[in-house]
């Protein structure tokens, strides 16, 4: 079946890919790979065909690969010295640019992203893993001024070390696969951590290709331990581990909620980066030559599911009409299409559930009287492809501008004052918080609208401006 997919756009792919494909895909448990409890299969989102088989796990999976990450932590890896562990993420950084290819192919196929992103995607996670190497040798604590009562019977020595937390299980969404594992891998290995992840069961490849060049890069046997599984209960069961020291979860606001609701048992900390609705204003003096192309990909990015989307647009009177008709030209004239297709600017949403889902937003908004001015449906070939959709006339309490539909889906609101406390109050109209931008070339207006908007990254006349050593989050 894998060379029918390839085959179905008529596309190559780099012969390690294919060799990848063809092996079923297994867990990683203290440096071996070993057989779960049954096979899934993962598929092409741009043809539906089947691309390769792996095997999941469940509770007693996860019970033998945290109990590999508590040996490795407390034998080998935290023995070895800071020196030695950057030795190791730089060698690993080197086999991940060496196997380049491979790694952005994987993320095409298994997710369905635009080549553009794949590449870039997978350039970052090598500069990530090189950037965190180097932060190894940068932990450091301090001295302080022993406390007057103590200093007063004798000497002391008062200072702060930074440790490693412990055993951290990581769960990674299916949206950017290969980027989000090394977001979380990285920084964990680089203070000591050892890991236990769950890869999305619909996107396993790249982080199981990412658990070879951890055993290739020479790292400790239960260091970075991989158990591929259904999240009601893989996820679960990792998620309430009383071994397990910290959770770092990427995904739903729904799923995120369980999450913490499952770590109350050892009182473990958790890390959670969840939904989004992001807030893009657009001024009357905003350069619509560069602000229409680039609110529209703050939408349509990574077929918009993302959770750094900017989808909801607050367009100034003076420039809505104008902003609108450039918006909708942008969608309209968007390619969609396979990733591996370097003319593709939008690939399909990950699952024909996931399509449906989207669908169901874009007719429910219709229905409550959002004017539809662009897209809107599915294409009618094989994959699950929407067309980029530009809503106007929408209202702050319409679902399409308070629900993340992670689709490509824009709803612009159209606002006639200049009184920034005002249009930060629509802006901040929402429970989400992570990404936003304000466009306009006024930089006093710039920056004391950012200040104002309620998201913990905001970008000026960009959207979704984010960087290695660049902090995200909301």
């Amino acid at each position: 079946m894998m060379n029918d997919a390839i085959a179905f756009d008529g596309h190559v792919i780099a012969p390690e890919t294919r060799e990848f494909l063809g092996k079923r895909g297994k867990l990683l448990i203290n440096g071996q790979w070993v057989d779960g409890m049954e096979v899934m299969e993962t598929c092409d989102p741009a043809t539906g065909l089947v691309l390769a088989e792996f095997e999941i796990g469940g509770a007693t999976e996860i019970d033998l690969a945290v109990a590999a990450a508590r040996s490795a932590f407390e034998g080998p890896w935290r023995g070895m010295t800071a020196s030695d562990r950057m030795a190791l993420m730089s060698r690993l950084a080197r086999i991940m640019e060496q196997n380049a290819q491979m790694l952005t192919e994987l993320d095409i196929l298994d997710n369905g992203m635009p080549s553009f992103i794949a590449g870039l995607t997978t350039a970052n996670c090598v500069e990530m893993v090189d950037y965190y190497a180097g932060a190894i040798m940068r932990i450091e604590g301090s001295t302080m001024v022993p406390p007057r009562h103590i200093a007063a019977e004798t000497e002391a020595l008062t200072y702060t070390l930074k440790e490693p937390v412990g055993v951290v299980g990581q769960i990674v969404p299916w949206n950017v696969p290969l980027s989000t594992a090394i977001l979380k891998l990285a920084p964990a290995l680089a203070a000591g951590c050892t890991v236990v992840m769950k890869p999305s069961e619909e996107t396993p490849l790249s982080v199981l290709a990412l658990g070879q060049m951890v055993i290739d890069a020479g790292f400790p046997e239960g260091v970075f331990n991989i158990v591929n599984g259904l999240g009601a209960d893989a996820g679960a069961a990792l998620s309430s581990h009383d071994d397990v020291n910290k959770i770092s979860f990427t995904g739903s606001t729904r799923t995120g909620r369980a999450i913490v609701r499952a770590a109350m048992g050892n009182l473990k900390k958790v890390s959670l980066e969840l939904g989004g609705k992001g807030p893009v204003v657009v001024m009357p003096d905003a350069d619509l030559e560069q602000a229409i192309p680039g609110v529209a990909m703050a939408t349509f990015f990574l077929q918009g599911q993302n959770c750094m989307a900017g989808t909801r647009i607050f367009a100034h009177a003076d420039i809505h009409d104008r902003l609108l008709e450039g918006l909708a030209g942008f969608a309209n004239y968007m390619v969609l299409g396979h990733g591996l297709d370097p003319a593709t600017q939008q690939g399909p949403m990950i699952s024909s559930g996931h399509a449906d889902k989207v669908i169901g937003f874009i007719d429910r908004a219709k229905q409550a009287g959002a004017n539809l001015v662009a897209g809107g449906e599915r294409l009618d070939r094989p994959g699950n492809f929407i067309r980029p959709t530009v809503f106007s006339e929408c209202t702050s309490d319409m679902e399409v501008m308070r629900d993340e539909i992670f689709g490509p889906v824009m709803a612009v609101q159209k606002f006639d004052t200049m009184d920034l406390d005002k249009i930060a109050k629509l802006a901040n109209d929402t429970p989400y918080g992570l990404s936003g931008s304000v466009w306009t070339e006024d930089m006093s207006t710039a920056h004391r609208l950012v200040s104002r908007v309620r998201s913990g990254h905001v970008s000026i006349n960009c959207h979704g401006a984010v960087g290695t050593n660049i902090p995200f989050g909301g």
